[in-house]
């Protein structure tokens, strides 16, 4: 049994065992007219940090500096009953929405992968795994402006471009990345990836978008003999405005070049230096990071971390073959945040070194953002529910604060300067897709 919740197994026959309880309620009223976005607060926008609560469904809004006090919270998924009932009347999609709760959602399902704010404050955009869809809510009442489906049966990670007005989402069972205008969820192109594409970043002032495929982390085909059955395995980088493919990476040619074939290629959470020059990122199974040369196109150097005692040494029981899953890179450049996941610990790494800071405890940390002032980095306490702040200077935590179900992504984003949540829950309504 996982550390985390029952086996995939066990999960899958507890879900299938629920599908009648939840067609019964997913067959519930239909919803009402959904309004337009409301215009943006007259005193301006404030900044603020989201917190995606990914089994719970909800966004915790935080303030971006010092206490991280709450400002207020969103229903991601007021529409529920509605896509449920499009769900439960779908077998095909019901196969995958109930793979989700069994594999990449330990048990749970996933309402809340990623997200940001549009450049007005009106609206926040999220990534709904369960629900295979993009959608924007609108933060003063709490409704759907417009949704998304995205192709195939599952939504992943975003990114957005530099100047705010699009948004690239990884379409993972497709293969394929969407890019949408922020403000109407109009298309404006896609590209496609390899195997189960996850991180997007944009780079060169939003020139190019970067994404990487981890192949397929949800099997228990989790030995260093059998990698070749995770599948196609890349970096693919496109212009941002034509879509077409400028460059591929095949990492795995690289840390072979590197002396480290025994290191999986799966990339994960991957951040570039302020000057773009050096990438760093975490792979499948592997407690440490890669430093990757841009312009030289080659691995130069690999930082291993601490291993935690308790941690299991079955692979399979490493939450979709991450070990170390969170980075973030401190405004200057000077030093690295490492969410280290199955060992329950993040850390401050000095990036002209390499050398670690301080093991800061931390339950099942799964993300790391530099907060509003740069001065330090939040990371997502998965296992606790909670977000916490470590300093870049000292290395030492500064604060942590409770937040909802299951906290995954962290971003900064902006909301009006008087917004303290949405109104009452409101009926959903059929939306612009």
């Amino acid at each position: 049994m996982s550390r985390y919740g029952r086996t995939p197994s066990r999960t899958l026959r507890l879900a299938c065992a629920l599908t009648l309880a939840g067609l019964a309620a997913a067959l519930g009223p239909a919803a009402a007219a959904t309004p337009r976005a409301e215009p943006a607060a007259a005193g301006g926008l404030r900044e603020v940090l989201l917190v995606g609560n990914n089994w719970e469904g909800t966004a915790d809004v935080l303030a971006s500096t010092g206490d991280l006090a709450r400002v207020g919270r969103i229903d991601v998924i007021p529409d529920k009953e509605e896509r449920l009932r499009e769900i439960y009347l779908n077998p095909v999609k019901l196969g995958f929405f109930l793979g989700i709760r069994a594999t990449a959602g330990e048990g749970h399902d996933q309402f809340a992968d990623d997200m940001y704010t549009t450049p007005d404050g009106t609206a926040v955009v999220v990534s709904r795994p369960s629900f295979a869809d993009v959608v924007s809510v609108d933060l003063r009442s709490g409704r759907i402006n417009w949704r998304f489906p995205v192709a195939g049966y599952r939504a992943d990670h975003m990114a957005v471009s530099p100047d705010g007005t699009r948004v690239a989402v990884s379409a993972s069972t497709a293969n394929t990345v969407h890019v949408l205008d922020i403000a109407t969820g109009r298309q404006l192109g896609s590209f496609p990836t390899g195997d189960k594409p996850h991180e997007n970043t944009f780079t060169q002032g939003g020139r190019l978008l970067w994404n990487s495929s981890i192949g397929d982390v949800t099997s228990a085909l989790d030995a260093p003999w059998l990698d070749w059955t995770k599948g196609d395995r890349r970096l693919t980088v496109v212009d941002a405005q034509t879509f077409r493919t400028v460059r591929t990476v095949d990492m795995r040619e690289r840390l072979d070049a590197f002396g480290r074939k025994d290191l999986s290629d799966a990339v994960r959470p991957m951040v570039f230096t302020p000057d773009e020059s050096k990438l760093y990122f975490q792979v499948s199974f592997f407690n440490g990071l890669v430093e990757y040369d841009v312009a030289a196109d080659r691995v130069t150097r690999v930082k291993t971390l601490p291993e935690n005692p308790a941690t299991s040494p079955d692979r399979t029981t490493w939450v979709n073959d991450s070990r170390h899953h969170g980075l973030s890179v401190s405004p200057d450049g000077a030093k690295l945040c490492v969410a280290g996941t199955m060992d329950d610990y993040a850390t401050v790494v000095d990036r002209a070194t390499l050398a670690e800071g301080p093991l800061i405890p931390a339950d099942k940390p799964y993300w790391a953002t530099v907060d509003g002032d740069g001065k330090g980095c939040v990371i997502s306490e998965s296992g606790a529910d909670r977000v916490t702040a470590i300093d870049f200077a000292t290395g030492t935590k500064r604060v942590s604060v409770p937040v909802g179900d299951h906290p995954q992504r962290v971003r900064l984003g902006r909301v009006p300067a008087d917004w303290t949540g949405p109104g009452a829950r409101q009926a959903p309504a059929p939306v612009r897709e």
